[in-house]
């Protein structure tokens, strides 16, 4: 049997990676988390997640922060990150006009819709 896939919650909510984690793990993925970009960067680095999904807003670090420092490292710049906030749709158009960093794999408001997260997830890894 396949290893299954590992996916990194990064998000300040801890209802929202409790929610991310029992259905990412319903669905046959592996998961880990952390509450603040400064962790999320970290476990990055370490555990070499398949998948990253990304709060903005947060605490101590924030999402933007994380995401930058991720596609500045070798380590870490392959991972495909997706982006679930509650930021307004103008935070995704800034993101995307960066030209430090790549646009993320996708892009979601919160409350997100978990059957459209789960094709997307799919698409990306499997």
């Amino acid at each position: 049997m396949s290893q299954s896939k590992k996916i990194l919650i990064v998000d300040d909510e801890p209802d929202m990676v409790e929610w991310l984690a029992a259905f990412f793990q319903d669905n046959g993925y592996e998961t880990i988390y952390a509450y603040d970009g400064f962790d999320g960067y970290e476990k990055a680095r370490s555990e070499q997640p398949h998948l990253i999904t990304l709060d903005i807003s947060m605490d101590k670090e924030s999402g933007i922060k994380m995401y930058r420092k991720l596609h500045e490292s070798e380590e870490t710049a392959h991972i495909p990150v997706i982006i679930l906030t509650g930021v307004s749709p103008e935070l995704k158009g800034f993101i995307e006009r960066r030209k430090q960093v790549n646009p993320p794999a996708a892009f979601f408001e919160k409350p997100v819709e978990k059957e459209t997260l789960l094709k997307s997830v799919r698409k990306l890894i499997g």
